[in-house]
Protein backbone atom coordinates (compact mmCIF):
# COMPACT_ATOMS: atom_id res chain seq x y z
CA UNK A 1 0.00 0.00 0.00
CA UNK A 2 1.64 3.13 -1.14
CA UNK A 3 0.69 4.62 2.67
CA UNK A 4 3.23 2.42 3.94
CA UNK A 5 5.13 2.50 0.74
CA UNK A 6 5.83 6.51 1.03
CA UNK A 7 6.91 6.71 4.79
CA UNK A 8 9.05 3.98 4.55
CA UNK A 9 11.18 6.16 1.70
CA UNK A 10 11.31 8.76 4.00
CA UNK A 11 12.69 5.78 7.29
CA UNK A 12 15.17 4.43 4.70
CA UNK A 13 16.44 7.93 3.71
CA UNK A 14 16.70 9.38 7.28
CA UNK A 15 18.24 6.32 8.46
CA UNK A 16 20.73 7.00 5.87
CA UNK A 17 21.10 10.92 6.69
CA UNK A 18 21.55 9.46 10.20
CA UNK A 19 24.78 6.88 9.45
CA UNK A 20 25.82 10.43 7.49
CA UNK A 21 26.48 12.36 10.53
CA UNK A 22 27.50 9.95 12.79
CA UNK A 23 30.01 9.07 10.21
CA UNK A 24 30.71 12.69 10.23
CA UNK A 25 30.85 13.32 14.07
CA UNK A 26 32.62 9.37 14.79
CA UNK A 27 36.21 11.24 12.25
CA UNK A 28 35.87 14.79 13.88
CA UNK A 29 39.41 13.64 14.93
CA UNK A 30 40.52 11.61 11.73
CA UNK A 31 43.38 13.44 10.10
CA UNK A 32 42.00 15.62 6.87
CA UNK A 33 38.44 14.01 7.28
CA UNK A 34 35.81 15.68 5.09
CA UNK A 35 32.47 15.83 6.37
CA UNK A 36 29.65 14.40 4.33
CA UNK A 37 25.95 15.80 3.55
CA UNK A 38 22.98 13.55 2.46
CA UNK A 39 20.76 15.35 -0.21
CA UNK A 40 17.32 14.19 -0.45
CA UNK A 41 14.74 14.20 -3.68
CA UNK A 42 11.91 13.38 -3.87
CA UNK A 43 10.65 10.25 -6.36
CA UNK A 44 7.82 9.77 -9.04
CA UNK A 45 4.00 10.91 -9.34
CA UNK A 46 1.18 9.09 -9.61
CA UNK A 47 -1.65 11.10 -12.19
CA UNK A 48 -4.75 10.20 -10.35
CA UNK A 49 -6.85 12.63 -12.50
CA UNK A 50 -7.43 16.45 -13.67
CA UNK A 51 -8.50 19.35 -11.97
CA UNK A 52 -11.23 21.44 -14.27
CA UNK A 53 -8.36 23.97 -15.20
CA UNK A 54 -7.02 21.07 -16.44
CA UNK A 55 -4.19 20.64 -14.43
CA UNK A 56 -3.22 17.04 -13.33
CA UNK A 57 -3.62 16.24 -10.31
CA UNK A 58 -0.36 13.91 -8.78
CA UNK A 59 0.47 12.04 -5.90
CA UNK A 60 4.25 11.62 -4.71
CA UNK A 61 5.81 8.07 -4.06
CA UNK A 62 8.02 9.31 -1.20
CA UNK A 63 12.23 10.56 -1.55
CA UNK A 64 15.61 9.05 -1.97
CA UNK A 65 18.84 10.06 -0.80
CA UNK A 66 19.66 11.62 -3.91
CA UNK A 67 23.78 12.22 -3.52
CA UNK A 68 25.86 12.42 -0.14
CA UNK A 69 27.96 15.50 -1.38
CA UNK A 70 31.61 15.78 0.54
CA UNK A 71 32.41 19.14 1.60
CA UNK A 72 36.19 19.55 0.40
CA UNK A 73 36.86 22.81 2.12
CA UNK A 74 40.16 23.37 4.12
CA UNK A 75 39.94 21.96 7.34
CA UNK A 76 42.28 23.99 10.29
CA UNK A 77 46.54 23.11 9.97
CA UNK A 78 47.87 22.00 13.26
CA UNK A 79 51.41 22.53 14.19
CA UNK A 80 52.85 19.35 15.46
CA UNK A 81 56.43 19.80 15.14
CA UNK A 82 57.11 16.35 13.74
CA UNK A 83 59.38 16.73 10.18
CA UNK A 84 57.57 13.30 8.94
CA UNK A 85 53.99 15.33 9.31
CA UNK A 86 53.01 17.53 5.60
CA UNK A 87 49.51 19.85 6.09
CA UNK A 88 48.22 20.50 2.73
CA UNK A 89 47.11 24.07 2.40
CA UNK A 90 44.44 24.57 -0.19
CA UNK A 91 43.68 22.64 -3.38
CA UNK A 92 44.74 19.29 -4.15
CA UNK A 93 45.83 15.50 -2.72
CA UNK A 94 49.04 13.88 -2.10
CA UNK A 95 49.86 10.96 -4.54
CA UNK A 96 50.45 7.58 -2.87
CA UNK A 97 50.83 4.28 -4.02
CA UNK A 98 49.07 1.16 -3.30
CA UNK A 99 50.71 -2.18 -5.01
CA UNK A 100 51.58 -0.28 -7.93
CA UNK A 101 47.97 1.70 -8.20
CA UNK A 102 48.27 5.41 -7.58
CA UNK A 103 45.45 6.83 -4.92
CA UNK A 104 44.74 10.56 -3.37
CA UNK A 105 44.96 11.75 0.40
CA UNK A 106 44.77 14.54 1.74
CA UNK A 107 46.52 12.78 5.19
CA UNK A 108 49.92 13.84 5.59
CA UNK A 109 50.31 12.16 8.63
CA UNK A 110 53.29 10.38 7.10
CA UNK A 111 55.99 8.35 8.52
CA UNK A 112 59.52 6.06 7.32
CA UNK A 113 59.88 2.42 6.92
CA UNK A 114 63.00 0.49 8.06
CA UNK A 115 64.47 1.58 4.49
CA UNK A 116 64.26 4.93 4.65
CA UNK A 117 61.09 5.46 2.41
CA UNK A 118 58.58 7.77 3.16
CA UNK A 119 54.96 5.73 3.83
CA UNK A 120 51.56 6.67 4.92
CA UNK A 121 49.61 5.16 8.30
CA UNK A 122 48.99 1.92 6.31
CA UNK A 123 52.39 1.81 4.61
CA UNK A 124 51.36 3.35 0.79
CA UNK A 125 54.48 4.74 -0.53
CA UNK A 126 54.48 8.59 -0.96
CA UNK A 127 55.00 9.77 -4.21
CA UNK A 128 57.27 12.09 -6.19
CA UNK A 129 59.76 13.59 -8.48
CA UNK A 130 63.32 12.29 -7.65
CA UNK A 131 66.94 14.23 -7.14
CA UNK A 132 70.52 13.22 -8.88
CA UNK A 133 72.93 14.82 -7.26
CA UNK A 134 70.85 17.62 -5.43
CA UNK A 135 68.61 18.43 -8.51
CA UNK A 136 64.86 17.29 -8.81
CA UNK A 137 63.82 16.61 -12.73
CA UNK A 138 60.05 17.35 -12.40
CA UNK A 139 60.02 15.94 -15.55
CA UNK A 140 60.97 12.26 -14.52
CA UNK A 141 58.57 9.11 -13.52
CA UNK A 142 57.01 9.67 -10.16
CA UNK A 143 58.67 7.19 -7.74
CA UNK A 144 58.77 6.54 -3.78
CA UNK A 145 60.39 9.45 -2.01
CA UNK A 146 63.47 8.02 -0.23
CA UNK A 147 65.22 10.05 2.96
CA UNK A 148 69.16 8.90 3.38
CA UNK A 149 68.36 7.84 7.04
CA UNK A 150 72.11 6.28 7.76
CA UNK A 151 73.70 7.36 4.97
CA UNK A 152 77.20 9.71 4.08
CA UNK A 153 77.22 12.50 2.03
CA UNK A 154 80.48 11.84 0.07
CA UNK A 155 83.21 15.17 0.34
CA UNK A 156 83.38 17.86 -2.22
CA UNK A 157 86.34 19.32 -3.06
CA UNK A 158 86.81 22.94 -3.55
CA UNK A 159 86.49 24.36 -6.83
CA UNK A 160 85.22 27.81 -6.59
CA UNK A 161 86.45 30.34 -4.21
CA UNK A 162 86.02 34.03 -3.21
CA UNK A 163 87.77 37.13 -0.78
CA UNK A 164 86.23 40.19 0.44
CA UNK A 165 89.14 42.04 1.21
CA UNK A 166 90.21 45.58 0.90
CA UNK A 167 93.69 46.62 1.17
CA UNK A 168 95.59 49.66 2.15
CA UNK A 169 95.83 52.31 -0.15
CA UNK A 170 98.67 54.08 1.86
CA UNK A 171 100.54 50.76 2.57
CA UNK A 172 104.14 51.16 2.46
CA UNK A 173 105.75 49.44 -0.46
CA UNK A 174 106.67 45.76 0.99
CA UNK A 175 104.23 45.90 3.49
CA UNK A 176 102.20 42.07 3.41
CA UNK A 177 98.97 41.31 4.20
CA UNK A 178 97.86 37.59 4.79
CA UNK A 179 94.14 36.40 4.53
CA UNK A 180 93.01 32.62 4.89
CA UNK A 181 90.69 30.55 3.79
CA UNK A 182 89.78 26.87 4.45
CA UNK A 183 89.49 24.50 1.70
CA UNK A 184 88.45 20.83 0.47
CA UNK A 185 90.21 18.18 -1.54
CA UNK A 186 88.34 15.46 -3.11
CA UNK A 187 88.87 12.94 0.09
CA UNK A 188 87.31 15.93 2.82
CA UNK A 189 90.15 16.79 4.70
CA UNK A 190 90.26 20.57 5.07
CA UNK A 191 93.65 22.17 3.81
CA UNK A 192 94.22 26.14 4.85
CA UNK A 193 95.15 28.32 1.89
CA UNK A 194 96.67 31.96 2.59
CA UNK A 195 96.83 34.65 0.34
CA UNK A 196 99.06 36.74 0.86
CA UNK A 197 99.06 40.08 -1.02
CA UNK A 198 102.33 42.48 -0.67
CA UNK A 199 102.25 46.18 -1.67
CA UNK A 200 104.22 46.62 -5.01
CA UNK A 201 104.05 50.26 -5.90
CA UNK A 202 101.52 53.02 -5.77
CA UNK A 203 98.32 50.62 -6.93
CA UNK A 204 99.65 47.89 -7.60
CA UNK A 205 99.88 44.52 -5.26
CA UNK A 206 101.13 41.25 -5.34
CA UNK A 207 99.32 38.60 -4.63
CA UNK A 208 100.77 34.48 -3.53
CA UNK A 209 98.09 32.02 -3.07
CA UNK A 210 99.64 28.63 -0.99
CA UNK A 211 98.85 25.91 1.13
CA UNK A 212 101.71 24.79 3.97
CA UNK A 213 104.10 22.69 2.69
CA UNK A 214 103.65 20.09 4.93
CA UNK A 215 100.06 19.03 3.01
CA UNK A 216 102.38 17.92 0.23
CA UNK A 217 104.18 14.72 -0.44
CA UNK A 218 106.86 16.65 -1.53
CA UNK A 219 106.97 19.30 1.52
CA UNK A 220 107.44 21.50 -1.08
CA UNK A 221 104.85 24.15 -1.49
CA UNK A 222 104.46 25.82 -4.91
CA UNK A 223 102.47 29.09 -4.82
CA UNK A 224 100.55 30.76 -7.84
CA UNK A 225 101.30 34.46 -8.24
CA UNK A 226 100.85 37.33 -10.10
CA UNK A 227 100.07 41.32 -9.70
CA UNK A 228 96.89 43.10 -9.26
CA UNK A 229 96.44 46.56 -10.55
CA UNK A 230 93.61 49.11 -9.31
CA UNK A 231 92.90 52.51 -10.45
CA UNK A 232 92.49 56.12 -8.80
CA UNK A 233 89.40 54.95 -7.00
CA UNK A 234 90.67 51.85 -5.28
CA UNK A 235 89.11 50.02 -7.69
CA UNK A 236 90.34 46.38 -9.07
CA UNK A 237 90.78 46.59 -13.41
CA UNK A 238 93.64 44.43 -14.08
CA UNK A 239 95.27 40.94 -12.97
CA UNK A 240 99.19 39.76 -14.18
CA UNK A 241 99.17 36.08 -13.78
CA UNK A 242 102.43 35.38 -13.19
CA UNK A 243 104.51 34.56 -16.33
CA UNK A 244 101.38 36.08 -18.43
CA UNK A 245 99.75 38.75 -19.91
CA UNK A 246 97.59 41.68 -18.12
CA UNK A 247 94.16 41.16 -18.15
CA UNK A 248 91.09 43.79 -17.47
CA UNK A 249 88.72 42.56 -14.80
CA UNK A 250 85.53 42.17 -15.85
CA UNK A 251 82.44 40.59 -17.98
CA UNK A 252 82.93 41.86 -21.39
CA UNK A 253 84.32 39.44 -23.73
CA UNK A 254 88.13 39.26 -23.45
CA UNK A 255 87.82 40.03 -19.56
CA UNK A 256 88.82 37.74 -16.44
CA UNK A 257 86.56 37.09 -13.76
CA UNK A 258 88.52 34.50 -11.71
CA UNK A 259 91.91 33.62 -11.76
CA UNK A 260 93.01 29.79 -11.75
CA UNK A 261 94.12 27.80 -8.66
CA UNK A 262 95.83 24.42 -8.78
CA UNK A 263 98.13 22.33 -6.32
CA UNK A 264 99.12 19.29 -6.95
CA UNK A 265 100.77 16.16 -5.04
CA UNK A 266 98.53 16.49 -1.73
CA UNK A 267 100.39 14.20 0.94
CA UNK A 268 97.18 12.61 1.71
CA UNK A 269 96.67 11.07 -1.66
CA UNK A 270 93.85 13.75 -2.44
CA UNK A 271 93.53 14.65 -6.78
CA UNK A 272 94.87 17.70 -7.71
CA UNK A 273 92.98 20.69 -6.80
CA UNK A 274 91.76 22.66 -9.34
CA UNK A 275 90.16 25.93 -8.16
CA UNK A 276 88.66 29.60 -9.82
CA UNK A 277 89.59 32.37 -7.28
CA UNK A 278 86.53 34.59 -8.33
CA UNK A 279 86.83 38.04 -8.34
CA UNK A 280 83.50 39.25 -8.73
CA UNK A 281 80.49 39.87 -6.38
CA UNK A 282 76.77 40.58 -7.38
CA UNK A 283 76.22 42.82 -10.19
CA UNK A 284 79.99 42.08 -11.34
CA UNK A 285 81.70 44.47 -8.87
CA UNK A 286 85.38 42.93 -7.72
CA UNK A 287 85.20 42.34 -3.88
CA UNK A 288 88.81 43.25 -3.53
CA UNK A 289 89.45 46.35 -3.18
CA UNK A 290 92.05 49.38 -2.20
CA UNK A 291 91.49 52.45 0.03
CA UNK A 292 92.61 54.29 2.67
CA UNK A 293 91.61 51.50 5.20
CA UNK A 294 93.07 49.07 7.58
CA UNK A 295 94.10 46.06 4.95
CA UNK A 296 91.26 43.30 6.04
CA UNK A 297 88.85 40.07 5.01
CA UNK A 298 85.44 40.99 5.57
CA UNK A 299 84.36 37.71 3.84
CA UNK A 300 85.27 34.40 2.33
CA UNK A 301 83.33 31.88 0.26
CA UNK A 302 83.81 28.53 -1.02
CA UNK A 303 82.05 25.72 -2.58
CA UNK A 304 83.80 22.49 -0.72
CA UNK A 305 83.13 20.57 2.09
CA UNK A 306 84.39 17.02 3.73
CA UNK A 307 81.84 14.10 4.28
CA UNK A 308 79.23 14.66 6.78
CA UNK A 309 76.45 11.97 8.10
CA UNK A 310 72.60 11.78 7.72
CA UNK A 311 71.12 14.24 10.53
CA UNK A 312 67.28 15.15 9.33
CA UNK A 313 65.04 16.32 6.81
CA UNK A 314 62.68 19.40 5.87
CA UNK A 315 60.15 19.76 3.36
CA UNK A 316 59.53 23.05 1.70
CA UNK A 317 56.16 24.78 1.19
CA UNK A 318 57.04 24.04 -2.43
CA UNK A 319 57.43 20.45 -1.50
CA UNK A 320 61.52 19.88 -1.93
CA UNK A 321 62.64 17.21 0.56
CA UNK A 322 65.96 18.16 2.05
CA UNK A 323 68.39 16.08 4.27
CA UNK A 324 70.57 17.96 6.54
CA UNK A 325 73.87 16.20 6.83
CA UNK A 326 76.52 16.73 10.09
CA UNK A 327 78.94 19.13 7.51
CA UNK A 328 76.04 21.59 7.68
CA UNK A 329 74.95 20.75 3.81
CA UNK A 330 71.34 20.46 2.74
CA UNK A 331 70.86 18.13 -0.25
CA UNK A 332 67.68 17.66 -1.91
CA UNK A 333 66.61 14.63 -2.56
CA UNK A 334 63.37 14.72 -4.15
CA UNK A 335 60.06 16.58 -3.79
CA UNK A 336 56.47 15.50 -3.15
CA UNK A 337 53.95 15.52 -6.05
CA UNK A 338 50.53 16.55 -6.21
CA UNK A 339 47.48 15.90 -7.78
CA UNK A 340 43.57 17.24 -8.12
CA UNK A 341 40.86 16.62 -10.67
CA UNK A 342 38.21 17.93 -12.38
CA UNK A 343 35.07 16.84 -10.69
CA UNK A 344 36.42 16.02 -6.56
CA UNK A 345 32.58 15.17 -5.88
CA UNK A 346 33.17 12.36 -8.54
CA UNK A 347 36.17 10.48 -6.75
CA UNK A 348 35.68 7.13 -5.06
CA UNK A 349 36.35 7.23 -1.13
CA UNK A 350 38.27 3.76 0.11
CA UNK A 351 38.37 4.27 3.39
CA UNK A 352 41.71 5.63 5.44
CA UNK A 353 41.29 9.06 3.73
CA UNK A 354 42.28 8.04 0.39
CA UNK A 355 40.74 8.57 -3.00
CA UNK A 356 40.15 6.66 -6.56
CA UNK A 357 39.53 8.86 -9.81
CA UNK A 358 36.57 7.31 -11.45
CA UNK A 359 35.08 8.49 -15.05
CA UNK A 360 32.81 11.15 -13.23
CA UNK A 361 36.03 12.70 -11.27
CA UNK A 362 37.77 12.10 -14.54
CA UNK A 363 42.00 11.73 -14.77
CA UNK A 364 44.16 13.15 -12.05
CA UNK A 365 46.48 15.67 -13.34
CA UNK A 366 49.56 15.60 -11.40
CA UNK A 367 52.16 18.46 -10.61
CA UNK A 368 54.12 20.29 -7.61
CA UNK A 369 52.92 22.78 -4.56
CA UNK A 370 52.00 26.19 -5.69
CA UNK A 371 51.52 25.38 -9.54
CA UNK A 372 48.66 24.26 -11.68
CA UNK A 373 45.79 25.71 -8.87
CA UNK A 374 47.69 23.38 -6.18
CA UNK A 375 48.25 24.49 -2.57
CA UNK A 376 51.22 25.09 -0.45
CA UNK A 377 52.79 22.54 1.89
CA UNK A 378 53.86 22.98 5.56
CA UNK A 379 56.15 20.89 6.98
CA UNK A 380 55.34 19.42 11.05
CA UNK A 381 51.64 20.10 10.88
CA UNK A 382 48.91 18.42 9.79
CA UNK A 383 45.17 19.27 8.58
CA UNK A 384 42.46 18.05 10.69
CA UNK A 385 38.65 17.41 9.90
CA UNK A 386 36.50 20.16 8.60
CA UNK A 387 33.55 18.78 10.70
CA UNK A 388 31.36 21.41 12.45
CA UNK A 389 29.91 19.60 15.43
CA UNK A 390 27.31 22.54 16.01
CA UNK A 391 26.01 22.17 12.07
CA UNK A 392 26.38 18.57 12.49
CA UNK A 393 23.94 18.26 16.21
CA UNK A 394 21.52 20.98 14.54
CA UNK A 395 20.98 18.09 11.11
CA UNK A 396 20.65 15.16 13.69
CA UNK A 397 18.28 16.79 15.45
CA UNK A 398 16.37 17.94 12.14
CA UNK A 399 17.13 14.32 10.65
CA UNK A 400 15.93 12.84 14.26
CA UNK A 401 12.17 14.74 13.93
CA UNK A 402 12.25 13.47 10.28
CA UNK A 403 12.74 9.89 11.00
CA UNK A 404 10.04 10.38 13.99
CA UNK A 405 7.24 11.76 11.91
CA UNK A 406 8.02 8.93 9.47
CA UNK A 407 7.44 6.38 12.07
CA UNK A 408 4.39 8.52 12.86
CA UNK A 409 3.13 8.32 9.77
CA UNK A 410 3.40 4.46 9.34
CA UNK A 411 1.88 4.04 12.93
CA UNK A 412 -1.08 6.33 11.88
CA UNK A 413 -1.46 4.30 8.62
CA UNK A 414 -1.41 0.93 10.35
CA UNK A 415 -4.59 2.14 12.93
CA UNK A 416 -6.28 3.51 9.92
CA UNK A 417 -5.93 0.25 8.00
CA UNK A 418 -7.09 -1.59 11.51
CA UNK A 419 -10.04 0.59 11.47
CA UNK A 420 -10.72 -0.44 8.77
CA UNK A 421 -10.90 -4.22 9.20
CA UNK A 422 -12.94 -3.84 12.45
CA UNK A 423 -15.12 -2.07 10.44
CA UNK A 424 -15.66 -5.13 8.71
CA UNK A 425 -16.12 -7.25 10.52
Amino acid sequence: MASFFIPLTGLESDSTALNTIANNLSNMNTTAFKGQTANFSDLFYQQIGAAGSGDPIQVGAGTQVSSIATDFTQGTLNSTGTATDVALNGNGFFVVNNNGVNEYTRAGNFSLDSSGNLVTESGMGVMGYSAVNGVVNTNSPLAQVSIPVGQVEPPKATTTMNMTANLNATSATGTQFPAQITIYDSLGVSHVATVTYTQAGTNTWSYSAALPAADFASGISTPVTGTMNFDSSGNLTTVTPAGGAATTVGTAAGDISSIPVSFSGLADGAANLNMQWNLLGTGGTPTISQVDAASATSATTQDGYDSGQYQNFTISSDGTVSATFSNGQQLAVGQLALANVTNVQGLRMLGGGNYATTMASGAASISTSGTAGLGTLQDGALEESNVNISSEFSNLIIAQRAFEANSKAVTTFDTVTQETINMIH
